[in-house]
């Protein structure tokens, strides 16, 4: 199933645009501010020319599904769904990415004059600038610890200020943690989300490998549609061929003198009524190929939708008795692999999930939090402020962020902080209803789950029964063929001693040519039977060969 891998890998890669690179790489600009492309190209329908061959487009079974899983429009559908699911998984890790905040502001304002004095004098205005700016580093980890790096300082001037630093800078080193200690404690319950995701990403492959069962189950049963209607032609062309040999003999008979020119008109309404059964047989031959070639997409292609199709399958599935399936082996099998009983199975972890989420809601939120801050202040320091040194000479001693810097990373001058924080829900009416929702959802999808056990073991026991049915009917209709074909022989030898009129040779052919399509039909519903009989016990892709990843 090479085509279908190759098909898969190009719907993966057409899907994976988003930003998956992490800053500061220099992929991470090129992703993030790369101008997004909404334009999609649909590729042209592959590999159907490697099966042509002397201007027919020869396919077997095996080939005919491969270009199915490569060209059918609803098959590429169901493998590029599971991008979503795929996608809520990746964004269910978010939880936990780390951001970088930065910001930067300035304020420069002078103050309102309070007196008439201040207002006449222009030195006696307070002019300011404020600058602060910070720089912060936070994470939320899978146990529900938050912690937080903030650095952060201001610069600050003003004209007649009473402060020694003038300009005043200022830095401070911030690291903090905060911790659940009842609601949101431990990795299991916040991972929740992320599990919910897993599971409903499960949830979907086996959605997706029901869906395939289904169109390939369709795909399947055209192929066959096809060999049943080139039969059929074959059979209705193989009837025109003995009413017509039927009607020369006669014409003989009749210029010979040996026959009422009244008894040639059976003979030519047979061979009308064979030519209406040819001419029906070949418009439903050539409907049956249209569905055929948009299954595998070659109505795509102005090319090769011209082709005439020569399938190479036979409608002879072989004895009938080599086909002897148990019941109980077959239910067993389906119980345990068949998609949609997984995926019943995948809701009920989801749904444990969902408790054990609905649970948390109840408990009361009680979080530590705790945080270390490291200090420092430089600038221009101007002694003539200080009422420490009254008197002295007026000294300005520089400095500048080198000298906050130094305390900050000095560690001398810390500040601790620790709080209790605790939330007690008298009454959560709210978390009540959901827990109770929880609990309700799981009995409704255990109940689902039991349904479809049991429409399951109901389906395949009707299979079983009707492909028995459609063996034992092959069984009769070939029988019923043999006796067809000896009783025309007869009717064909009394005829020609003169013993029998020609109505009962012309219902004998008719009487043959049902016989031959009753075989067609029922060699045609013991394949369609078996090809439900897999798709039922869910394992007609691997029988046919298909593997999605």
């Amino acid at each position: 199933m090479l085509f279908r891998f190759l098909i898969a890998a190009t719907l993966t890669a057409g899907c994976a645009l988003a930003q998956i690179s992490s800053f500061p790489k220099p992929s991470y600009f090129r992703e993030t501010f790369q101008k997004t492309q909404t334009k999609v190209e649909l590729q042209n329908p592959a590999h159907l020319k490697d099966f042509v061959a002397d201007g027919k487009l020869e396919l077997s079974l095996k080939n005919y599904l491969a270009l199915v899983m490569a060209n059918n429009t609803d098959v590429q559908l169901q493998l590029i769904s599971l991008e979503i699911p795929k996608n809520n998984i990746l964004q269910q890790y978010g939880l936990w990415d780390p951001k970088a905040t930065a910001s930067f502001s300035a304020t420069r304002s002078t103050t309102v004059p309070t007196n008439a004095t201040t207002a006449a004098n222009a030195a006696a205005l307070t002019k300011s600038l404020n600058q602060p700016y910070s720089l912060a580093y936070t994470q939320t980890l899978p146990e529900g610890l938050q912690y937080t790096a903030q650095f952060s300082g201001a610069k600050t001037s003003a004209t007649n200020s009473f402060n020694n630093y003038n300009p005043a800078l200022t830095s401070n080193l911030r690291m903090s943690i905060t911790q659940p200690l009842i609601q949101n404690r431990g990795s299991y319950v916040n991972r929740i989300p992320l599990m919910v995701a897993q599971v409903s990403y499960k949830i979907s492959q086996f959605q997706q490998t029901q869906q395939l069962l289904s169109l390939i189950n369709t795909a399947e049963t055209a192929y066959w549609n096809v060999v049943s209607a080139r039969e059929n032609l074959k059979v209705a062309e193989s009837g025109r061929t003995n009413a017509d040999e039927f009607l020369k003999y006669m014409q003989k008979q009749l210029d010979l003198g040996a026959l009422s020119p009244l008894d040639i008109y059976n003979p030519q309404q047979s061979l009308a009524a064979a030519d209406l059964t040819v001419s029906q047989a070949r418009f439903n031959l050539a409907q049956a190929e249209d569905s055929l070639r948009h299954q595998m997409g070659a109505d795509l292609d102005p090319d090769i939708r011209k082709l005439p199709i020569n399938l190479t399958e036979t409608v002879d599935l072989g004895p009938a008795d080599s086909l002897p399936p148990d019941t109980e082996q077959e239910v067993s099998k389906a119980l345990m692999t068949h998609p949609a009983i997984r995926q019943a199975t995948q809701k009920l972890d989801s749904d444990d999930l969902g408790i054990q989420s609905a649970k948390n809601g109840l408990l009361p939120n009680l979080s530590l939090s705790m945080s270390y801050q490291s200090n420092g202040t430089g600038g221009v320091y101007d002694t003539s402020r200080s009422t420490l040194l009254g008197g002295g000479p007026n000294v300005i001693i520089p400095g500048g962020i080198t000298d906050a810097l130094g305390q900050m990373f000095g560690f001398g001058y810390p500040t601790y902080f620790a709080s209790l924080n605790l939330t007690l829900p008298i009454r959560n009416r709210a978390a009540s209803a959901a827990m109770a929702t929880a609990l309700v959802q799981k009995k409704s999808d255990s109940l689902t789950l039991r349904n479809q056990q049991q429409a399951i073991r109901l389906n395949i026991l009707t299979a079983l029964t009707r492909l028995e049915g459609a063996k034992e009917q092959l069984k009769l209709a070939k029988v019923q063929l043999d006796f067809a074909q000896k009783n025309l022989d007869a009717e064909n030898t009394k005829f020609q001693l003169g013993t029998e009129i020609n109505q009962n040779v012309i219902n004998a052919q008719q009487v043959l040519v049902q016989a031959q399509s009753a075989v067609v039909t029922n060699q045609i519903g013991v394949r369609l039977n078996l090809l439900n009989l897999l798709t039922q016990t869910g394992e007609l892709l691997d029988e046919r060969g298909i593997v999605v990843k």
